[in-house]
């Protein structure tokens, strides 16, 4: 009978036997392979272990990568300090300690080659898989530098909306034990629609930041294949790699892209994508739990409605253009580093009703090219944004919103029977549109 391939609850050596002799028959997969790694570590089998890891990281499992990398520099570590084995089961997989933050693995680059290098008493000596190369730092120095994390505190303006998103997402994530007494999971779709340029994707990264969560955007080129049966295969491979990396937040851009309206679609090709979607999101043999879906759509009509019924994606959250504080933030970030005068970002935001992020950085292009301009004809290089240029360039161009939010209020009037585009026409209303 089939059981889990958990190295902490196998028997050691018969399942070692058991992997070997499956990567010797190329039948091994990825998962196999980090666990035959696994047990030949335990076992002091290190130089069949770096050559196990050695031959996974050449497949560039993204979702693996992270944990075979530990694994290497565990390795290194016990080769530098003689130990020739670790109990099994001893660390759950993709647990184990990183390296950077060990004091074995502190002894630099060096120390880590000649660990690779040397083999324990007892053990026939072969090259390495792999070979750790160190960076442009020093040698010794600690891992320590981090990549800064997206948050709402990076988000201007739009409290209402945050407030929606952290209500809905951010505190399942981050209270699972209370909101499992209601049942409630901390997962599931969410579906952000608004205006081109109004900052969807940038939300979507700050509420992955708030989740403490693993980030990662999908285009409709990480799905597409040539080959009949490949994309299908594709959206599989991508939601078997978050869920391996739970807590993740799963984004798609422009989904409508991707789950396009079945009844509207023109070829079968593109309905086995909406297909294999459904099944991925909500299927018999998947799971959305800490697996958070998030996709973006200008054109929230043409996503399947199968797509947006309660269990795939049940919350829809309008983004609105950007309010008067956001678009204060917007000039002042898109602004800052630049020569300008003394600047009112209040009068700025004021005169800019309904533009949109994308629009205001043209607008501050366009007033930069504008400046630029005056100084190769007259020469001034002292010459600054100011706020008269900014303020004509304001007057002198339209939100590209209104035609999106024209678009959008035909279908408040005549297909909003389900209630979906509530949020928008209530927008409308209180903007007097």
């Amino acid at each position: 009978m089939d059981r889990p391939l958990v190295s902490g609850e196998v028997n050691c050596m018969d399942d070692l036997a058991y992997f070997q002799n499956l990567r010797a028959n190329k039948q091994a997969d990825d998962h196999t392979l980090y666990l035959l790694g696994k047990l030949c570590k335990e076992q002091g089998l290190y130089t069949e272990a770096l050559s196990v890891f050695g031959e996974l990281m050449l497949k560039q499992n993204e979702a693996l990568n992270d944990r075979v990398l530990r694994e290497i520099a565990e390795i290194s570590a016990l080769r530098s300090t003689g130990i020739t084995g670790v109990s099994a089961g001893s660390e759950p997989p993709g647990e184990q300690t990183p390296a950077a933050e060990t004091p074995d693995s502190a002894s630099g680059e060096e120390s880590g080659e000649a660990a690779l290098s040397a083999s324990p008493p007892g053990e026939e000596q072969s090259p390495p898989a792999l070979r750790l190369v160190g960076g442009s730092g020093s040698a010794g120095a600690p891992r320590t530098a981090k990549k800064d994390v997206t948050a709402f505190r990076d988000v201007g303006g739009l409290d209402a909306l945050k407030k929606t998103i952290e209500m809905k997402i951010i505190k399942p994530f981050q209270s699972p034990e209370i909101f499992a007494k209601f049942r409630k999971k901390s997962g599931g779709g969410l579906l952000l629609y608004g205006p081109p340029g109004c900052g969807k994707t940038f939300i979507a990264k700050a509420t992955a930041g708030e989740c403490r969560a693993y980030f990662r955007s999908v285009s409709i080129t990480d799905i597409l294949g040539p080959y009949t049966g490949e994309s299908e295969r594709n959206m599989r491979d991508i939601f078997s790699s978050a869920r391996a990396r739970k807590p993740c937040v799963l984004f798609f851009d422009e989904i409508d892209t991707l789950g396009f309206n079945r009844l509207k679609a023109g070829s079968m090709s593109a309905r086995g994508i909406v297909d294999q979607l459904l099944t991925e999101i909500e299927g018999i043999d998947s799971s959305t739990d800490k697996l958070l879906i998030i996709g973006a759509t200008n054109m929230p009509w043409d996503v399947d409605d199968a797509l947006r019924r309660p269990g795939r994606f049940d919350r829809s959250v309008f983004v609105p253009p950007p309010d008067q504080e956001a678009r204060e933030a917007i000039f002042r970030l898109k602004l800052a580093d630049r020569p300008a005068e003394p600047l009112d970002y209040g009068a700025l935001a004021k005169k800019s009703p309904f533009f949109s992020g994308a629009d205001i950085e043209h607008v501050v292009e366009l007033a930069a090219e504008r400046v630029l301009e005056e100084i190769l004809r007259t020469g001034r290089q002292e010459l600054k944004i100011s706020q008269r240029v900014l303020m004509e360039t304001l007057s002198a161009e339209r939100p590209s919103t209104l035609g999106w939010l024209k678009t959008i209020g035909d279908y408040v009037r005549y297909a909003n029977q389900t209630g979906f585009y509530n949020e928008v026409e209530t927008y409308l209303r209180e903007n007097k549109l």
